[in-house]
């Protein structure tokens, strides 16, 4: 309890310091990390990233073992996996545009607050310039108005305080850009896996070819 109190104690002392503006930085901090929260819970309950059985099940497929391969889709944690048992069940090849769409759409799902951690990431170190030059322009008024009879220590501090507003800034968007990245690196992994997921179920046998074809590449050495 005493810590929390000591916590609560500094909080408002660093936004006495700061000012509304290190107050609005701090909101956008908590925005962000529930944002953030929210994304690896649903990630988690989607099952990004676990895409052993989506490959357990193409391979099957491949191999002309279609009965395992449906159950092995459907056995998957990843919310491809009915993406798949839909592929492995379509007999035209032009449903291909209708499954892209699909999995657009799931994955769009997935994306949602992205755009969100990007404003903030961008926001942030912008409201901490802005209280930077505000509080610049407190301490140079008061130096103006002490005429001959200025302190610099008191300058000093002014300037102290105006560059924590940045310093506050950077500190919220230098966390958010990184784990934002994250993000998308394993939406840009799955949205790989969508593609594979419903070009081998359409056209089964196409990765062992494409395999065999990088083998004979490697070997080729030109005279």
């Amino acid at each position: 309890m005493i810590h929390l109190t000591d916590a609560r104690d500094a909080l408002r002392g660093l936004i006495a310091l700061g000012g509304p503006v290190v107050a609005l930085i701090l909101a956008l901090s908590v925005l962000a990390g529930a944002v953030v929260l929210w994304k690896l819970w649903q990630f988690r309950a989607a099952g990004v990233g676990r895409q052993a059985g989506l490959h357990a099940a193409i391979t099957a497929h491949d191999a002309g073992q279609h009965s395992r391969a449906r159950a092995l889709a459907e056995a998957s944690p990843s919310h491809l996996a009915p993406l798949l048992v839909e592929a492995l069940q379509a007999r035209d090849p032009d449903t291909r545009d209708r499954l892209y769409t699909l999995a657009e759409e799931r994955l769009a799902r997935l994306e949602s607050g992205f755009r969100l951690l990007d404003t903030v990431a961008q926001t942030a170190p912008l409201l901490g310039l802005f209280g930077t030059v505000l509080g610049m322009i407190d301490a140079f008024r008061a130096m103006q108005g002490a005429g001959a009879a200025v302190d610099p220590s008191v300058l000093a501090g002014g300037i102290w305080v105006a560059l924590m507003t940045t310093a506050a800034g950077l500190a919220v968007a230098m966390p958010v850009s990184a784990l934002l990245a994250l993000l998308e690196s394993r939406m840009a992994a799955e949205r790989r896996m969508a593609g594979t997921v419903i070009e081998a179920a359409l056209c089964p046998g196409l990765r062992a070819i494409a395999g065999q074809q990088v083998q004979t590449d490697r070997a080729y050495v030109p005279a």
